[in-house]
């Protein structure tokens, strides 16, 4: 198979708009671990609130990870979770006015948010062996994708 190169695609001749872009994923945890996180006990400190901040960096840093994303302003981003028994659901809400949309901004803001959780509760997840049997990320979506055209 013969290898293709590369290229971003130009958008210099569409029209700004506003974008919306909404991601959605959880993580599994122990029972126990959710508990922990509620109660604000988990020694490396404000698991969700160091989530939400992970997220809006990573919002604002697509471009520089994912490749042949457009850097775009970033108008707003909304990090909301949701504690069940054993899961911390997260959603990420991006707001834009450009060329293109902003769903890999979403889902890249999500991702780092679910693994910003696990690293901030690895310590009380692992088991007797290092590793991470009831823990695992999954459900990563778009649940919602938009585009509004300016009025004048």
């Amino acid at each position: 198979m013969q290898r293709r190169g590369v290229s971003m695609m130009d958008i210099s001749e569409k029209e700004d708009v506003e974008r919306v872009a909404v991601a959605s994923g959880r993580i599994k945890l122990k029972d126990s671990t959710v508990e922990k996180i509620k109660s604000g006990s988990i020694k490396k400190g404000d698991v969700l609130g160091c989530a939400e901040i992970a997220a809006i960096l990573a919002v604002k840093r697509t471009p520089e990870i994912i490749p042949l994303c457009h850097q775009i302003r970033i108008e707003s981003v909304k990090v909301e979770f949701t504690m069940g028994d054993a899961e911390i659901t997260a959603t990420v809400s991006v707001k834009s006015v450009g060329k293109t949309g902003v769903e890999m901004d979403a889902l890249h803001g999500l991702s780092v948010a679910l693994l910003t959780i696990w690293d901030m509760v690895k310590s009380v997840e692992k088991d007797e062996t290092g590793n991470y049997p009831h823990t695992r990320i999954e459900g990563i979506k778009v649940d919602k994708k938009e585009k509004h055209v300016l009025s004048d």
